[in-house]
């Protein structure tokens, strides 16, 4: 749900920009200030209770646009950058003579009633400011925050955790996890003693680190590998599968992950899945993509030492009849 200024209160403020802005001279004169401040954005989670409380409390509906009202679809293009853009706008949806009255009124207001028109166009500016936007790096920014907190409560903390697996999906906000603290904050969220903690972070990094090198690198650096084998390995299913989903993330297409990564003995890992019937047949799946990716690479940089357990009859025979059961369109 998105909190807007009421039509009404834009449309009044708009009203007043123009009057002030025909009357531009005289309120030189007057020695008034004739510049704009920032324009109109959206309000965070806490500003928009807020002022919701406030309407409700006021009993006033005009507070908030209701989503099928048509008069709020030009904010749905990004709100407005500026003073005069709202201005623009505004003039766009108001009578031409009704305007012109009101510029004709104002050219008839004396200094002070000038000067208090123009404290009130400063008071709605204000307000405005109150309700802009954060961007993606200080909305990262608070969840990373918020993770740093040992005492969060779990729903904070699997909040936190979600809102940070959607805002790393664009690769420039995945390269500024790490400037922010946040890569070395969500690894140590994979030793949580709650298995979703852990599931929600080895997302975050499966996603960060997707065709990604330098967050690739950085994962790396910090030692995540070997806690993401392990979970792996894990008795929760949905564990396991987003840790063999970083794993593969991490990995992929790179020769310093992959070296890791056998060198953490995650052959076996996978050997273990795939040979335990037991198991559920997503994370099995999810195993024998992950082999998959490595031999490709294999095949596509033969001058590398071939693993030794891509000469392992036993693992073979196990990945090739789990890759021919999915390729039979068996569903999971």
């Amino acid at each position: 749900m998105r909190l807007m200024i009421a039509f009404t209160t834009i449309a009044a403020a708009a009203a007043a920009a123009l009057a002030l802005s025909i009357f531009a001279a005289r309120a030189s004169a007057d020695g008034l200030n004739k510049s704009a401040s920032t324009g109109l954005y959206w309000s965070t989670a806490k500003e928009e209770g807020d002022l919701v409380a406030k309407a409700d409390a006021a009993g006033d509906s005009s507070l908030l646009w209701d989503d099928d009202d048509e008069n709020h679809r030009d904010f749905d293009a990004g709100g407005f950058s500026s003073l005069d853009g709202m201005l623009q706008w505004a003039i766009g949806h108001s009578d031409p003579s009704k305007l012109k009255e009101a510029a004709k009124d104002v050219q008839r207001l004396s200094p002070d009633e000038l000067k208090k028109r123009h404290m009130e166009i400063k008071a709605c500016q204000e307000l405005m400011e109150k309700l802009k936007m954060p961007s993606d790096a200080q909305l990262m920014r608070i969840a990373i925050d918020d993770l740093k907190n040992s005492s969060l409560p779990s729903e904070d903390r699997l909040r936190a955790l979600e809102e940070l697996s959607t805002l790393v999906e664009p690769i420039d906000n995945a390269n500024e996890l790490h400037k922010l603290g946040g890569l070395i904050i969500v690894i140590k969220q994979l030793n949580h003693p709650e298995q979703e903690v852990r599931t929600a972070s080895a997302l975050i990094l499966g996603k960060a680190c997707q065709n990604n090198p330098v967050v690739q690198k950085q994962v790396l650096e910090l030692d995540a590998l070997a806690k993401l084998i392990k979970m792996a390995r894990s008795e929760f299913v949905e564990e396991a599968i987003k840790a063999l989903f970083a794993i593969s993330a991490l990995i992929r297409n790179n020769f310093v992950g992959q070296e890791l990564f056998y060198a953490e003995a995650g052959e076996l890992m996978i050997q273990d899945i795939l040979s335990n019937s037991s198991i559920d047949i997503r994370i099995q799946k999810k195993s024998v993509l992950l082999v998959a990716d490595l031999a490709e690479c294999q095949l596509e940089n033969g001058s590398n030492p071939e693993p030794l357990f891509f000469h392992n009859r036993f693992f073979l025979r196990h990945s090739m009849q789990s890759r021919t059961f999915y390729n039979c369109g068996q569903k999971h």
